[in-house]
């Protein structure tokens, strides 16, 4: 697809290291744009107002990839539950306002699927925002997305701002986190299940019962859709990006110690809390505008592995 931008435009990454803000980095390099702007943590404080503020009036970006946020699994938002909400808060209020602020032309903000309601009708869509109670384990990190969702949306009707959202499912893909203590399900599973193979564990201890049902997103494919709405989307409706298809943690588990060749069992702590029982979100929204997943979950598991194997190492 051709891009409607044009290829030397100024474009700002919020959190280019990241999993999705290095996909996103990648794919626009991969295109041939030549003008992305970028700072490290210690190069830019996202959390200090003034800094950004001055950010943005010395680089004035044309276009802002909001993907900067303090993010972890259910063990981390517990523990972690003020930072979570504090954090990523102030990233997304000082970036949003110093856009509006300095004439940024377009910024697209990423949330994510647990802003949703932890019961809402499944497939989960747009409108199902705000129409129940949050997924308590992971709460303040979805209260903050849900701000910075509304600060695009009121900024847009207080100000005319072209700042869109966009909602992705579970990820996974090149730059996750392994780390067992903050990481997410699926790369916490290939960690546990490739240090059981490697270590020839019997069994590999799991959280919960296997049963919530998962959709998981290969991050290559969030980043192409991203860019799709940059390219091609100006509403204020948020929208949801993800494959439409999900499987049980189980079924996942299985499928990784497929991939891995762990042949050993899996052993379920029922004890542990299972998260939200299904989260799988309605994509029409952004397959209408002309966009749908290409990786298949099996194949994505796959490269990953091929990937970040070598560098697991065993207790």
């Amino acid at each position: 697809m051709n891009s409607p931008l044009d290829l030397h435009a100024k474009i700002y990454i919020a959190g280019h290291r990241g999993m999705v803000g290095s996909a996103i980095v990648r794919f626009l390099k991969a295109r041939g744009h030549s003008n992305i702007v970028t700072r490290t943590r210690q190069e830019l404080d996202l959390i200090n107002q003034a800094a950004v503020d001055a950010f943005f009036e010395q680089e004035k970006p044309a276009y802002v990839y909001l993907a900067a946020a303090k993010v972890g699994g259910i063990h981390a938002n517990n523990i972690y539950g003020a930072q979570f909400l504090y954090e990523n808060l102030m990233i997304e209020a000082n970036i949003i306002h110093s856009a509006w602020k300095h004439n940024v032309t377009k910024l697209l903000f990423l949330g994510s699927s647990c802003i949703y309601p932890k019961l809402a009708p499944q497939p989960i869509t747009e409108d199902s925002l705000l129409t129940g109670p949050l997924e308590p384990t992971n709460e303040p990190y979805a209260i903050a997305k849900i701000a910075g969702i509304k600060l695009c949306e009121t900024y847009r009707n207080q100000y005319g701002a072209n700042f869109i959202s966009a909602m992705p499912t579970n990820l996974f893909g090149p730059g996750d986190n392994y780390d067992l203590k903050t990481s997410h399900v699926l790369p916490a599973l290939l960690r546990k299940i490739h240090t059981a193979k490697a270590t020839d564990a019997p069994s590999v201890p799991l959280w919960g019962t296997g049963t919530p049902k998962r959709e998981f997103l290969h991050v290559d494919d969030l980043a192409a859709g991203c860019v799709h709405l940059m390219d091609t989307y100006n509403s204020s409706e948020w929208v949801n990006i993800g494959t439409g298809e999900d499987l049980s943690i189980r079924e996942l588990a299985e499928m990784i110690c497929s991939i891995v060749g762990y042949e050993g069992t899996l052993d379920w702590d029922a004890s542990k809390p299972d998260g939200t029982p299904r989260k799988l979100m309605d994509g029409s929204r952004m397959h209408a505008l002309g966009w749908k997943a290409t990786i298949g979950l099996q194949e994505g598991i796959e490269r990953v592995y091929a990937e970040v194997q070598d560098a697991f190492e065993a207790p």
